[in-house]
């Protein structure tokens, strides 16, 4: 009779290999021939999930830098970007395997989020063509991978995206043309589709995505004849319903609202930017549960400042953040790990 662990009742086994930590795991699956079916599969993931093992890391899309804090090469033309992750539990960093077709540096304006414990980067520019893209890459965090999904059905830059039960969303941005869009898709992470969603009321191009409940927000952005006219109003649809809602005055108007959006306590939207000085520049935010990672610079062209936040007007932890991960934070999302 084969074991997880010899001697060990299969359930206790299985309690012992829930609680490795995500970065011993692709290790951990080459021990043995039967560990490596169970750590990779998604019914593991979610039982770590259930059972409170997994916890909240930010991943960032973030300016390459080398171990002295300084970018490579010297800046000649735009910035190479790759994948931070900054764990709160722990307080270390790290930095993804590049996306093996763009091995030297991601697709400029990618977006990020997360689902099912995996990270998946969305459309942006090539970096060597400035066209925008509609690839779609998967990182696996257990096997320390990338893989390709299905495109996204169109060209777009500059969008929203945000994650609800296993689906990403996506909506507005502008196209190949620089024309702003107004609609809207959902991809099923596991069956690897797109569908497409009802179209929002208006064009929103360098609009943001956030999840508020079981509703998917597209806040702000301009029309196409109105660039950089940034509207007050947002948009949110819960998925199955066939129409957007529309908010007027939700936020504040001509201001942009990207990777800076926040969400109170009484879900009032609030730009992280105006919160502390120390992050008038590049200001980015990703939501931890209880605490928010921020990223941002006091003035053009200053040094990188790394914090976490308890709440909305909690105490600022400042962050160690040397080196190789000093770079401008472009955007960032949440993974449960």
């Amino acid at each position: 009779m084969t074991e997880l662990i010899p001697g060990l009742p299969e359930e206790i086994a299985l309690e012992c290999l829930l609680r490795l930590h995500y970065t011993t795991h692709r290790v951990a699956s080459q021990v043995c021939k039967l560990w490596r079916p169970v750590l990779q599969s998604r019914g593991f993931y979610y039982q770590r999930k259930q059972n409170g093992l997994t916890h909240k890391a930010a991943c960032l899309i973030q300016a390459v830098q080398d171990q002295n804090g300084s970018s490579q090469p010297k800046p000649i033309g735009p910035p190479k970007y790759g994948v931070s992750i900054f764990d709160s539990v722990n307080g270390s960093w790290d930095r993804v395997d590049p996306v093996p077709a763009y091995p030297d540096g991601l697709p400029l304006f990618c977006q990020v989020t997360s689902s099912e414990g995996k990270l998946f980067l969305l459309g942006g520019w090539d970096p060597v063509k400035y066209e925008p893209l509609s690839q779609v890459f998967a990182y696996e965090f257990t096997t320390r991978q990338w893989r390709r999904g299905k495109d996204m059905p169109e060209n777009r830059s500059f969008f929203a995206v945000g994650e609800l039960n296993g689906r990403i969303i996506i909506a507005g941005g502008h196209d190949e043309n620089k024309n702003a869009l107004k609609t809207a898709w959902v991809y099923d992470v596991i069956q690897d589709e797109w569908t497409e969603l009802p179209q929002m009321s208006q064009e929103r191009d360098e609009c943001e995505g956030v999840v508020i409940g079981s509703e998917f927000w597209v806040v702000s952005g301009y029309r196409t004849d109105s660039q950089g006219g940034f509207e007050g109003s947002a948009e949110s649809i819960e998925l199955g319903a066939s129409k957007w809602k529309r908010v007027e005055g939700a936020w504040k108007a001509n201001q942009c609202p990207r990777s800076s959006l926040g969400v109170g306590n009484d879900e009032q939207l609030f730009s992280w930017a105006e919160s502390d000085s120390a992050l008038k520049v590049g200001a980015s935010v990703v939501h931890l549960g209880e605490k928010t990672f921020v990223s941002g610079s006091a003035h053009e062209g200053g040094p990188q400042g790394f914090f976490l936040v308890d709440g909305q007007n909690g105490k600022w932890e400042k962050l160690n953040a040397t080196g190789e991960f000093c770079g401008f934070v472009q955007s960032g999302c949440c993974v449960e790990l």
